[in-house]
């Protein structure tokens, strides 16, 4: 049995329009895509790089740009980013393509192990596993990854994400492992 959010005490319906409700928020915040000069952050913790971005002071990835998504909510070793299926992110197949999805999954499982790291400290994806579970058309209006951090340590950590649409389903789950390191 899912654990009682929000999510699953309302109906799609409901969910779907809060979500979009809360992208149109982040939206407002954001300021331009890019990438943070290393001065900017050298001195800020791991979330501490987040709340800015999210407070608009630090740009966005250029990624979220290119393959539509966002983070919506930032937490200490939790994260979610929003996606909206399109069909330029289709495969020949017919669905989204299993990039997209891995991509977004990727963002909030790593955004997680980054929210936990002090200052001076960066990391890089050593591992990433993705189960697809059932397959995302643009039938599915928009999609939520929640990464969660699983282990913190020194050198490693681990997380792991889950996507799901408004209806409660769950197209993927994805888990990673992250090198720890020194930023120069």
């Amino acid at each position: 049995m899912p654990p009682d959010t929000i999510e699953t005490r309302l109906d799609a319906a409901q969910v779907l329009a809060r979500w979009e409700a809360d992208e149109a928020t982040r939206r407002l915040s954001m300021c331009e895509r890019g990438v943070a000069r290393p001065e900017q952050v050298k001195a800020l913790t791991g979330l501490q790089v987040f709340e800015a971005m999210l407070a608009g002071a630090l740009p966005f990835a250029p990624i979220g740009e290119t393959l539509d998504f966002l983070p919506v909510e930032i937490g200490y070793g939790r994260t979610v980013f929003q996606g909206r299926p399109a069909l330029r992110h289709y495969n020949p197949l017919g669905s989204v393509h299993g990039g997209w999805i891995a991509t977004l999954l990727d963002s909030c499982v790593g955004c997680a192990v980054h929210t936990t790291l002090p200052a001076g400290k960066g990391y890089t994806t050593v591992e990433l596993k993705i189960n697809y579970v059932r397959a995302v058309t643009t039938r599915v209006p928009l999609l939520r990854a929640t990464g969660t951090i699983v282990h913190a340590g020194s050198r490693m950590a681990t997380a792991e994400g889950r996507l799901n649409g408004p209806d409660g389903k769950l197209y993927a789950h994805a888990s990673t492992t992250c090198f720890i390191f020194d930023t120069p």
